[in-house]
């Protein structure tokens, strides 16, 4: 059986209309596959029509102000893809005259762009022989060809662009490569995929095998911390609060939130009080401390779990440099945070 062949024709048959798949314009494919890094079609797109609308054009990106773009991004997670998004715009307007390099080497040395983005402009943009491997082609080629090599392990990306490469037709490198990563997305999906209607289920060799669910191998531990995070949501008399920017590298680097008091292990109420109490950001009296949530709000993300509590801290007077909460609410925030104060706000 020709693999190439029909996988091609069941993916002219069967492929979704996604909007950057009508374009060859390397900004909005590059704009789409930055978005889509970590993030289902599903979430992503509503994402990729807002950029589109408020940047049309990489000129518009660069010159917006980094805050903007982490607001509009706000929700997506893994915030550093908008900073190096907004970064990398700047440098292809004002250092490439908003000019995109058309091929996969020039490419790489964009700064947040790596080898499966890379290949992706390359491919989809200007149609560049070269194999665009992501997750989905990695759970295809290894059911397929019954490949039982780790895929976190080192040289296994290389191994499997390798045979990818190997499979690409000749000047099809743009269809080919949407094709079996929707083939991926679709068909050969992750659990319990149906391959009884499959096009390739004579020839699969991971379903001659039985072996379906052991593929792709994966050997790779996820290590998960867990952090402790209370929140103090100050409030004064005439309606200010206090936010900060988070300027330390690591989660949420440049987004806003609340005044927090990390613990390195769960603390009960009383000894979280008596620290907030003890708090010196804010110098005024405090009135009143309401816990918001009895109940623990965790966060989870890719190696942690945050473990949230919010505090409403009511005090006396007008807080020192606060911030009118109306105001307040339009800064970047870390998903969790803009929840709370999109639906629970003071």
């Amino acid at each position: 059986m020709d693999f190439s062949k029909v996988l091609l024709k069941w993916y002219l048959q069967n492929k979704r209309d996604l909007p950057w798949r009508n374009t060859t314009n390397p900004y909005p494919i590059w704009l789409s596959e930055i978005i889509l890094q970590q993030t289902r079609v599903a979430q992503g797109t509503p994402y990729f029509i807002k950029f589109l609308i408020a940047f049309p054009t990489v000129f518009d990106l660069a010159n917006a102000d980094e805050e903007d773009v982490l607001k509009l991004w706000q929700g997506l997670g893994y915030y550093s893809r908008a900073r190096n998004l907004h970064k990398t715009a700047q440098f292809i307007a004002f250092e490439l005259n908003g000019v995109f390099p058309d091929n996969y080497e020039s490419l790489l040395k964009l700064k947040g762009i790596g080898t499966y983005t890379a290949a992706a402009i390359a491919a989809f943009s200007y149609n560049e022989s070269v194999a665009v491997v992501d997750g989905n082609v990695l759970r295809v080629l290894s059911r397929y060809f019954d490949i039982e090599t780790d895929v976190s392990s080192a040289g296994a990306k290389k191994g499997f662009t390798a045979l990818a490469n190997e499979l690409l037709p000749d000047g099809k490198a743009n269809v080919f490569n949407q094709a079996i990563m929707e083939f991926g997305a679709m068909q050969c999906v992750p659990k319990n995929p149906n391959c009884m209607n499959c096009v390739f289920n004579e020839s699969c060799l991971a379903l001659q095998k039985k072996k379906v669910g052991e593929l792709p191998v994966n050997l790779k531990k996820l290590k998960v911390a867990k952090r402790y995070f209370n929140y103090l949501v100050f409030l004064d008399e005439t309606n200010q609060t206090v936010i900060q920017k988070r300027t330390s590298k690591g989660i949420w680097h440049n987004l806003y939130e609340f005044p927090v008091i990390e613990t390195e292990n769960p603390e009960n109420d009383a000894t979280i009080l008596a620290l907030i109490h003890n708090q010196v950001v804010v110098p005024n009296s405090i009135n009143e401390v309401v816990l918001f949530n009895s109940d623990l709000i965790i966060h989870r993300l890719s190696h942690q779990h945050l473990h949230i509590k919010f505090w409403k801290i009511y005090v006396d007077g007008t807080i020192p440099n606060g911030i009118v909460c109306d105001k307040a609410k339009t800064f970047p925030y870390p998903i969790v945070i803009y929840n709370f104060i999109e639906k629970d706000w003071f």
